[in-house]
């Protein structure tokens, strides 16, 4: 795999992950820029990183470099795609792509017709064994889908105290828990089974209509603190948590139950997949681990092991089994994906990472699950 020189937009919670996930994954991270220079120096001197960029239009303007990651406020995601596509870079950006099917629909035709590479950073996809349910359903051995259960739940906003800027819809859109956790359970089921979901059937809640926001800055997941920290109060205008039902093209059924309002669960992501010939289920919190079910013959739990893995999932586990992979495994996974399918050059190949066309789909379901929930009905994906 060739090494290409990246530069990452943001310098918040996620933008140190891409870069530790970049580094691992065998790429030069040569710049950063933050919201404003003193961010951007700051990042630069904790991250080791040779470049503090004034401005984004500074950072696209750098010869040096060849490819972009986008970790900043959903809001700002749609301009900065198209300026670092418009400057020739390679793209891959946080999830949501946009703020809306409108833009993220000109981004997929941007992208198309541009001659560099871009994805959105749906990491999950790359845990090991995720990647094995993919193939075991690929293979026929798991059957046809018949139903598929989960949920994607987190307590970082349990407290009415609990306050960042993608509680509010100006920032992340409209939809909150449902576009920043449901949609990576809607993307890691469709790149597991290939099922297209065809209508939903959604009601969501607004656990705190009113939050204590701090007056000053607060970092994500930045847990417990015991400094006291003056508030306003702020109107909420997304959803704390929801429920979803779902139907897919071919007759499956799903649903899925999304909260960030859930105590003691950190960040878990679990599914049970039915298939007419057995069944897998999967819980992010114990990623290491697949339960396989089946009726005429004894359960099994798969432990991730390289040795007993297809090659797909084997060639994204690098540890022998009993040493655990994680969370950051899965970006240095995505990147190597990434960068290895810029470098064999050949553009017209299946991508094995999601696309813009994936990040697309995902917006198309949120504004099909926000009209349901405001109608009280099932609503035609895409209608």
């Amino acid at each position: 795999m060739g090494r290409f020189r990246v530069a990452i937009i943001g310098a918040g919670f996620i933008g140190p992950v891409h870069c530790e996930g970049l580094r691992r994954a065998g790429q030069d991270v040569i710049g950063i820029v933050g919201v404003d220079e003193a961010e951007s120096k700051k990042a630069a001197g904790a991250l080791g990183i040779a470049k503090a960029y004034k401005t984004v239009d500074e950072l696209l303007a750098d010869g040096e470099v060849q490819s972009v990651h986008i970790a900043t406020p959903n809001r700002f995601h749609y301009g900065q795609v198209k300026a670092a596509i418009n400057a020739g870079k390679h793209v891959m950006c946080e999830k949501p792509l946009a703020m809306n099917s409108t833009e993220t629909a000109e981004l997929v035709k941007l992208a198309a017709g541009s001659g560099v590479v871009a994805g959105v950073n749906y990491n999950i996809r790359k845990y090991p064994l995720c990647i094995e349910a993919a193939e075991r359903m690929k293979s026929g051995e798991i059957g046809d889908l018949l139903h598929v259960n989960g949920s994607y739940v987190q307590d970082w906003l349990f407290k009415d105290t609990d306050f960042n800027w993608r509680v509010l819809a100006k920032e992340g859109g409209e939809l909150r828990a449902v576009a920043d956790i449901g949609t990576h359970w809607l993307d890691l089921i469709h790149a597991i089974t290939g099922a297209e979901i065809e209508a939903v059937c959604a009601d969501l809640q607004t656990v705190y209509p009113i939050r204590n926001a701090p007056t000053g800055e607060v970092e994500t997941y930045s847990g417990k603190t015991n400094k006291v920290i003056p508030t306003r109060q702020v109107e909420i205008d997304t959803e704390d948590a929801g429920v979803i039902m779902l139907k897919f093209k071919g007759g499956a059924r799903g649903s899925i139950r999304v909260s960030q309002t859930t105590a003691g669960r950190k960040n878990r992501l679990c599914y049970e997949l039915a298939g007419s010939k057995a069944a897998l289920a999967w819980d992010s919190e114990s990623p290491n681990v697949m339960w396989i079910g089946h009726r005429d013959r004894p359960n099994e739990m798969l432990v991730r092991d390289p040795s007993q893995l297809s090659d797909a999932a084997a060639a994204a586990s690098n540890y022998p089994g009993g040493h655990n992979e994680g969370f950051p495994d899965t970006f240095k996974q995505n990147f190597k994906a990434f960068y290895g399918y810029i470098a064999a050059g050949d553009f017209k190949a299946p991508r094995p990472f999601a696309t813009f066309e994936d990040g697309h789909r995902e917006v198309v379901l949120c504004e099909a699950i926000l009209k349901s929930h405001r109608d009280q009905a099932w609503v035609t994906v895409g209608s």
